[in-house]
């Protein structure tokens, strides 16, 4: 049988493609208790949140002494070139991007010409991506104040699935991150939300190649997020975390407010979850990721990191 523990950073993204098309879990039949994640959860973090060392390889080696398995950048609009000279001189990968200016350019705007815009950004993105050797392009797929939802769910399906016979063709996810953007969920609503239309929405692409990079922090405030790991479940391909207290009724750092990680953890065990998991929270310096880093381990039962 096959561990992630067993893999090198870059075999487990090449693995992680594979195993998202079959299923979330590289690993079967493991028991669905706490430390279930070791070996099977790698840690990245969004490039942006290095905020110490001069060059791209700096911030690299600064990313990966701080405790990460890879880091994410922002596409397009990165230099190929010195992107893979900073992972062969640091070792550290780059496991996916974020689609950049996907807020402001988006699929589900009412301008075709826009959306067109969105399109290319979003392809160019899933290139650039592959030419560094990651595995997925984060998307926001649009805003709810575009349009009535019926309206800017089809918007925006339609233009996405433009890309998807390019993101099969490179190997590439597009993950549909849930954000704040009033749609999928009732912004105005209370805590007892579920994810029933996010799983209505993804499986509308019919695509092993569309997914989530499911935010553990970003809807504490609308709903359970062990409930909605469990209703993703397959659906979910990589992991973003934040915290949040609902008593306050702001994001926090990672272990902190009331999120509830132990049923967090939980529910990826039992939806057997393998994958990444990228922070994104407010970054500094070398001590400051190296904290995130532990944050991490501790709320994801992980092992301390040497």
């Amino acid at each position: 049988m096959i561990t992630s523990n067993l893999l090198s950073r870059r075999q487990f993204v090449l693995l992680a493609a594979t195993a998202a098309v079959s299923g979330p879990s590289l690993v079967r039949g493991a028991e669905h208790k706490d430390g279930y994640l070791n070996g099977r959860l790698y840690k990245t973090l969004k490039i942006g949140m290095v905020r110490s060392g001069k060059t791209l390889e700096e911030k690299f080696a600064i990313a990966k002494e701080a405790g990460f398995d890879g880091i994410e950048l922002n596409c397009p609009g990165i230099n190929v070139a010195e992107v893979r000279a900073a992972i062969k001189a640091t070792g550290l990968p780059v496991d996916g991007s974020v689609n950049a200016g996907h807020w402001n350019v988006r699929h589900t705007d009412p301008d075709p010409a826009v959306r067109a815009k969105a399109l290319a950004s979003l392809q160019e993105a899933l290139r650039q991506t592959h030419a560094v050797g990651g595995n997925s392009v984060l998307l926001v797929v649009g805003r709810g104040s575009d349009g009535p939802e019926e309206e800017i769910w089809k918007r925006s399906v339609e233009n996405i699935s433009k890309a998807v016979p390019l993101a099969a063709e490179l190997g590439i996810h597009i993950l549909v991150e849930n954000v704040w953007n009033q749609f999928c969920y009732d912004h105005e609503g209370d805590h007892t939300q579920t994810a029933d239309k996010f799983v209505k929405y993804i499986d509308e692409f019919d695509s092993p190649w569309v997914g989530m990079q499911f935010d553990i922090g970003n809807h504490w405030k609308y709903g359970s997020m062990g409930d909605w790991i469990r209703q993703l479940n397959k659906r979910i391909v990589k992991l973003d975390l934040k915290g949040f207290s609902r008593e306050m009724s702001k994001f926090t750092k990672i272990g902190a407010g009331d999120l509830d990680w132990a049923d967090v953890r939980k529910a990826l065990a039992e939806i057997k979850y393998s994958g990444w998991a990228a922070a994104e929270v407010a970054g500094g310096d070398l001590e400051r990721l190296k904290e995130i880093s532990s944050n991490m381990d501790r709320v994801f039962g992980l092992k301390t990191q040497s």
